[in-house]
């Protein structure tokens, strides 16, 4: 049985990478063997050989601590800054969602946890010619629960809830919501915190302050939520 957790967010640029690399973080120092992945990653930059380096992945890896080769992180890296989908067509090399499933189910057999990141929000084509691969394909093809990553400040309670509605309707399964740049006391972002667990019937996992180095979740609640069928 596969354990894992794939983190998506409300928008690009929320905050997925930071708190992706806590999740790994935490479950490395609970003694427990963590890979990371990301099928797509786009706006890197080249090393002093030419070659892409995987962003997020190296982002990850530094903070988290994991000894795992940063080359079996993101099977697609991509230079320019934009979309999966738009990379590929002026970079070539497009996704190809067996690839991905593959190098997934890899992993899967050589750590006990793999914890997955998406690109951009969870509306992202990662392809999109002859063939059509959104985001929420590679989730169901990876079978995997997800956390939403949201921000905390003002329109987060909009962002979160058309999100979960548009995740639902899809058939994904969703562990909760994260707020990141959390400001613990603010009124305006406890009652966000609040409404969100509301309006969506979800848990509000945890809040993450700018600048934090842990995850408050504990370390045998963040294996429930990555176990397939685990409640919180």
């Amino acid at each position: 049985m596969n354990k894992g957790i794939f983190v998506t967010g409300t928008a690009t640029d929320i905050g997925k990478t930071y708190v992706t690399a806590l999740l790994v973080k935490k479950l490395r120092e609970a003694g427990c063997d963590t890979a990371y992945f990301k099928a797509a990653v786009s706006g890197n930059r080249r090393d002093e050989k030419g070659s892409l380096i995987p962003g997020d992945a190296a982002f990850v890896k530094d903070i988290s601590g994991i000894p795992q080769p940063l080359d079996t992180m993101c099977p697609y890296v991509y230079e320019n800054a934009v979309s999966p989908h738009l990379a590929a067509k002026i970079e070539g090399d497009p996704t190809e969602l067996e690839k991905v499933v593959w190098c997934y189910e890899k992993l899967c057999g050589e750590y006990e946890y793999v914890i997955c990141e998406g690109s951009g929000g969870i509306v992202c084509p990662i392809r999109y010619d002859e063939k059509i691969i959104m985001l929420e394909d590679i989730i169901k093809a990876l079978d995997l629960p997800t956390i939403i990553i949201a921000d905390a400040g003002l329109g987060t309670i909009n962002s979160a809830v058309l999100t979960c509605h548009y995740m639902k309707a899809q058939g994904l399964k969703i562990r909760g919501l994260i707020l990141n740049h959390f400001h613990k006391g603010d009124i305006m972002e406890e009652d966000n915190k609040f409404m969100c667990r509301q309006l969506t019937g979800l848990p509000v996992i945890a809040c993450i302050g700018d600048g934090d180095t842990d995850i408050h979740i504990p370390a045998e609640q963040l294996k429930r939520i990555c176990t397939s069928g685990g409640e919180l």
